[in-house]
């Protein structure tokens, strides 16, 4: 067999084509291995990029990995100085000259710049994308939030508003940045709109929100929208007010309360106290009507919650103090005709009542006089239902007497009512005691009949009729009253004695 030819020489060094050769192969394509034809080198080469392309691609906001990035860029550095080796001793197979090889090399570094250039202007793309898909999604919780209450939807509009707000401060030069302030103008309508329905009442509380809005959003964002709740929500806090006020809700006293604070400028403002001057006077026309006694606790209740109000800087003049002290008035004077009214239903217990309540608070009115009789009939009716069946007038006297005498241990007051109403006390009687029960069934023990006892007494004139007595034991006696009814007919003389049966209580 002839020899084999001898290998070629190595080439001289030339660091000018070493250097080619790792410029070359700094484009990631392994180009300085292909002139060297070194072909499995290159493919390694080639194989990164590969990699590298398919973990960076498509492009997206979050960009390639910090880690892929390091490991590429480490085997580029390799392939870079692997191949400046190789090419310092191994001539080029094109071109023949180094420096032309350099030249291309630089040339080629295009490449990957340009791709970083292109994949960053992709990354930006995505990150656009990215934004613009969160604006959407802020806009779809707005948008299912305003088919709930508020109460409910709160928290998601919160958490819409916290995304519009990251969206403008923390990416300011963004296409969704961009598009914040109408979805502001989206967003307050859709939490207002209980207003754009005069839904008031349900406006309230949206509305109250919104105010506080301009505390967390840059004023940049909203422009006029700042100042777009102020005006809705004292109308709806005077609109929701004066219906409660109409519908005697309880809650009114609060709305209107609110309004004088928070605007107390406003026209709105100026219209509370003519609202509660109406309310007081149709409740002043209800005592007059068939239902006294609700009128009367309405009154009642003007005065307490318009009191309130009066603290508040409201209408100058201090008209809503003047209006509260008109409605307590008038509700101290109108329990006259609750009473009346309640003594005619035969609800003698409420009438008793009313009636020494207005007694007690009225002491100049022209009515208190037959008031305090109309609460001594009642009384009398509560254990003599009969009694209560004719309304008492002022009259008094009469052209009978009627001496009451009182046998009984206890200081006894003696209520009347008839033709003429009235009540009288006597003193309790000096040594007399109670009657054991039963004793007084016997013929031989008749109550006010020792002649030698002066019993405390009192005699009265009264007209023909029927007069229903009731004697009530003073002080801390347990003892039950006592009852008569009594026919009065002209010509006679009558005697009403009291005493005290021991369980029973007195007995007339």
């Amino acid at each position: 067999m002839p020899p084999l030819p001898p290998a070629a020489p190595p080439a001289p060094p030339d660091a000018l084509r070493a250097v080619a050769v790792a410029v070359l192969n700094l484009s990631g394509l392994g180009l300085g291995y292909a002139l060297l034809r070194r072909w499995l080198p290159m493919a390694v080469c080639w194989a990164a990029t590969a990699v590298l392309l398919l973990v960076a691609l498509p492009a997206d906001a979050d960009g390639v990995p910090a880690g892929a990035l390091l490991v590429y860029a480490a085997a580029l550095a390799a392939a870079a100085v692997h191949g400046a080796i190789a090419g310092l001793r191994t001539r080029l197979t094109w071109p023949s000259r180094a420096p032309l090889a350099l030249l291309l090399g630089v040339a080629l570094l295009a490449v990957p710049a340009g791709g970083a250039v292109l994949y960053d202007g992709a990354r930006d793309e995505a990150v656009q994308r990215m934004l613009l898909d969160r604006l959407e999604r802020a806009d779809q919780v707005v948008t299912e939030a305003g088919r709930q209450p508020f109460t409910r939807a709160e928290a998601d509009y919160r958490k819409a508003l916290a995304a519009y707000r990251d969206l403008a401060t923390g990416h300011p030069g963004s296409r969704a940045a961009a598009r914040v302030p109408d979805r502001m103008k989206t967003f307050y309508a859709t939490v207002g709109a209980p207003y754009d329905r005069k839904d008031y009442c349900a406006a309230v509380a949206p509305l109250g929100y919104l105010r506080t809005v301009p505390q967390t959003m840059p004023k940049g964002q909203l422009g006029s929208l700042a100042g777009w709740p102020d005006d809705r929500l004292a109308t709806s806090l005077y609109e929701c007010g004066a219906a409660g006020l109409a519908k005697g809700d309880a809650d009114w006293a609060d709305r209107f309360g609110e309004l004088l604070t928070t605007f107390p400028e406003s026209a709105q403002a100026a219209k509370v106290e003519p609202a509660v001057g109406g309310a007081v006077g149709r409740a002043e026309q209800g005592v007059r009507g068939d239902e006294p006694c609700p009128a009367v606790e309405r009154l009642r209740d003007l005065g307490t919650r318009i009191s309130g109000l009066s603290a508040k800087p409201a209408t100058p003049g201090g008209a809503l103090a003047k209006d509260a002290d008109r409605a307590s008035g008038s509700a101290a004077r109108g329990m006259y005709a609750c009473g009346v009214d309640q003594y005619r239903e035969g609800d003698f217990e409420a009438a008793q009542k009313t009636m020494e309540d207005f007694a007690a608070q009225n002491k100049n009115d022209g009515n208190r006089a037959r008031a305090q009789k109309i609460a001594i009939a009642a009384e009398i009716a509560r254990t003599i239902p009969e009694a209560g069946k004719r309304l008492p007038t002022t009259a008094s006297g009469g052209s009978i007497e009627v001496t009451v005498q009182n046998d009984s241990p206890d200081d006894i007051t003696v209520l009347y009512t008839g033709p003429v109403t009235g009540s009288f006390t006597l003193k309790a009687c000096g040594g007399c005691k109670a009657y054991p029960f039963g004793t007084t069934i016997d013929s031989a023990a008749k109550p006010c009949g020792d002649s030698g006892r002066n019993y405390p007494q009192r005699t009265i004139s009264l007209p023909p009729g029927t007069t229903y007595f009731l004697h009530k034991p003073d002080g801390d006696s347990v003892s039950a009253p006592g009852t008569d009814t009594a026919e009065l007919e002209p010509g006679y003389i009558y005697t009403e004695c009291a005493y005290t049966t021991q369980g029973l209580g007195t007995t007339a």
